[in-house]
């Protein structure tokens, strides 16, 4: 699960680019954006123009407003240019096509690794407006679409930070829907340098598997995961805990093994720990993969499939991989109430996964709307900022207490 980071917001400092080839739209948008503070505001009539305000050097635009369809330089053709100029702004995208176009786009965006704020139908309405910027000041999550974009660190910078222990884990809980329970944490690696901010895993983890020194990570945070595993269970916080796993290291026969051997060290029980696979990539070396797979759930690990409905030959690994959870990704979940196109994913997912009687748990539930419809089809376990955002250790106790003060256990016979 990829994790949002932070994007800073000042109205009268951030420089706005909007870029429309509708005239009057234009002018709406600049007056709209006027009324609420935002002074520093280019307006451009063709992509073109819109490209030579965002290249500026003594300028750099902080956001921007494209529409996506236009005569010439059309909305994705834009954010290709984006990606050349290496452009680190916020991106909103306006347009009256159909949902299915605008959730393409937004996939493109995503794929890029540009950071999606959000978007706006047509006409522009200025409640929209307001409304989409105030979530960005006041809680720059809500749009779940922020992300930090890789940074040039060097593989001699991520051997220092592994050997220093200056990689750390946040926490997200899972609960069960019927009950409220708090089921499970999924532990989220990030790297925090001595001086600097907090760098999340979407700007080392690829250099890290590009380099072969993944595994390097997956010990030390299986390490991590398995020792707080043991503290919260002492303290009475009996929590099953997901790690990521990269699939190079399934390519080693003797992964099993060596997992089973390091969980009992530390003193818990393999059952308490979940490995999450990405179905993008466990397709490779199939034979290894099952070898390693199938060990590990005799070892009693539990295995997720991740970001299911991402990859390509999602049956295939249903049926030949021995999994037993199944995690929806939050780009088919986030929406879902309102989106034909997403409820209809996961009301496919959700009843597949019934059908081969697998654990299910939604990624990405943010809104009060998709936990009532992901209810509705019945899926078990939801993690997601409605729920609680990723948090460091020392918080998850007091978090646990709270939750549950709030939500007492339900009897779902009694509800």
């Amino acid at each position: 699960m990829s994790d949002p980071g932070a994007f800073d917001f000042d109205r009268g400092a951030m420089r706005i680019v909007v870029v429309d080839d509708e005239i009057f739209t234009l002018k709406l948008m600049v007056h709209i954006l006027g009324r609420l503070g935002y002074r520093n505001v280019a307006s451009c009539d063709s992509g073109q123009k819109a490209l030579q305000e965002v290249s500026r050097k003594d300028l750099p635009a902080d956001l921007v407003f494209l529409d996506i369809n236009m005569p010439g330089m059309d909305g994705v053709e834009f954010i290709r240019r984006l990606v050349d100029l290496r452009f680190e702004g916020g991106i909103v995208l306006v347009s009256a096509e159909n949902d299915r176009i605008q959730e393409s786009v937004e996939r493109l965006v995503e794929y890029h690794n540009l950071r999606l704020l959000g978007r706006l139908g047509k006409p522009v309405a200025p409640k929209d407006i307001s409304g989409l910027l105030s979530q960005l000041h006041t809680n720059p999550a809500a749009t779940g679409g922020l992300r930090i974009l890789p940074h040039a660190y060097s593989i001699e910078q991520l051997r220092g930070a592994i050997a220093r222990n200056e990689l750390i884990l946040h926490y997200q809980p899972k609960v069960v829907m019927a009950t409220h329970e708090v089921i499970g944490m999924e532990c989220l690696v990030r790297w925090q340098p001595t001086t600097g901010p907090l760098i999340y895993p979407d700007a080392f983890i690829p250099l890290a598997e590009e380099a072969g020194i993944i595994g390097e990570i997956t010990w030390n945070v299986m390490a991590q995961a398995m020792r707080q595993s043991r503290i919260w269970r002492e303290a009475g916080y009996p929590v099953n805990l997901a790690v990521n796993v990269s699939m190079q290291d399934f390519t080693f026969l003797n992964f099993p093994d060596k997992a089973a051997g390091l969980a009992q060290a530390i003193g818990v029980e393999t059952s308490g720990l979940t490995l999450e696979v990405t179905e993008t990539c466990i397709m490779r070396q199939l034979g290894t993969v099952l070898d390693v797979l199938s060990r590990l759930r005799l070892k009693r690990f539990r295995l997720s499939i991740d970001d299911f409905g991402t990859g390509h030959s999602s049956l295939a690994q249903l049926r030949d991989l021995p999994f037993d959870e199944l995690k929806i990704d939050r780009g088919f979940v986030h929406g879902a109430a309102s989106h034909p196109t997403r409820r209809a994913i996961c009301t496919a997912s959700l009843r597949m996964a019934q059908q081969l009687k697998l654990r299910v748990v939604a990624e990405g539930v943010e809104r009060p709307e998709d936990w009532d419809l992901l209810g509705q089809l019945g899926c078990e376990e939801v993690q997601g900022f409605m729920i609680a955002r990723p948090m460091p250790a020392s918080q998850v106790g007091a978090w646990i207490d709270n939750w549950t003060g709030q939500h007492r256990a339900i009897d779902p016979a009694k509800a």
